[in-house]
């Protein structure tokens, strides 16, 4: 059983924290939630039972909560799912343990856009070993920008009806269900996007969706929902490699000129000559020695 602090029936905004044995990164999370200069949101707290002292944290810092519960739970997308459960907001954001907010007035500037749209993403700073650098969402996702990628899940807002036509998490999916989802919704539910060209929130890239291998359980949600388009995207990503090469490239720039085209077209009529007569040849050659 959970502790509640308010029972108000609709917020704007939930924002949702798992945690399992990381009391560092829980203070830090909580701490950037609660000195947000926008609180008109819900918080809710999700702890997987743990012995770290998360729990009596929580405790002590139970009136910035208004949802929390330490009990052991399946997983990080069952945790996940239990905050959906319990949320009350017209929108869910997922701030996960060690995750923060960019700066205090980050929700001040920005909650205004939490209106229609069923996904709206922001740019994620990512630090990795002390460097950080600032990961741009696309501004109008394509199927490709999905494929080996994702949306940042801790700076995306998410409508929670939204859950109820595509479903919650996956929780038999270990690393990648946040990534299932978002396909799902993008490209089988048609779900409407917004790109809002600020930064949201801090990531740390020593989780386990970072550190894991995720492409085999990609391959099997791909292989599940796509697999008739799977082979021919893939000679398409060929064929974009060899667009985008510089050679191409270089290519394309010399043929801007009348000059340049007829020195590409004497040397690919010289290079087909010489091809033919070499593969004549061999034809030959093979002849003669059966």
């Amino acid at each position: 059983m959970g502790i509640t602090k308010y029972s108000y029936n609709m917020f704007k905004l939930s924002i949702i924290t798992i945690n399992y044995n990381n009391l560092g990164g829980l203070m830090s999370t909580i701490t950037s939630v609660q000195n947000q200069t926008w609180q008109g949101f819900e918080y809710i707290v999700i702890d997987g039972g743990s012995n770290d002292g998360s729990k009596e944290y929580l405790l002590r810092h139970n009136q910035y909560i208004d949802y929390w519960v330490s009990e052991p739970d399946k997983g990080i997308y069952n945790a996940m799912n239990k905050g959906i459960k319990e949320a009350k907001g017209t929108y869910l954001l997922f701030l996960n343990s060690g995750d923060h907010f960019f700066n205090e007035k980050v929700l001040e500037l920005n909650h205004a856009v939490l209106i229609q749209n069923d996904l709206i993403c922001f740019n994620l700073q990512m630090v990795r070993n002390g460097i950080s650098k600032i990961a741009k969402s696309p501004a109008n996702p394509c199927f490709s920008d999905l494929y080996t990628t994702s949306l940042p899940h801790p700076a995306t807002f998410i409508k929670r009806e939204l859950f109820n036509k595509v479903g919650l998490y996956d929780e038999n999916l270990r690393i990648v269900s946040d990534w299932k989802f978002f396909l799902l919704a993008l490209f089988k539910f048609n779900s409407s996007y917004l790109k809002v060209e600020q930064t949201l929130s801090t990531f740390y890239l020593d989780g386990v969706s970072t550190l894991e291998d995720n492409s085999h359980e990609r391959k099997l949600v791909l292989n599940q929902y796509f697999n008739k388009f799977i082979s021919d995207y893939e000679c398409l990503i060929e064929s974009r490699k060899c667009v985008n090469s510089n050679r191409f490239k270089m290519l394309q720039e010399i043929e801007r000129t009348v000059f340049g085209k007829k020195i590409v077209s004497l040397f690919f009529r010289t290079y087909v000559v010489m091809f033919s007569k070499k593969r004549l040849r061999d034809v030959l050659v093979s002849k003669k020695s059966l």
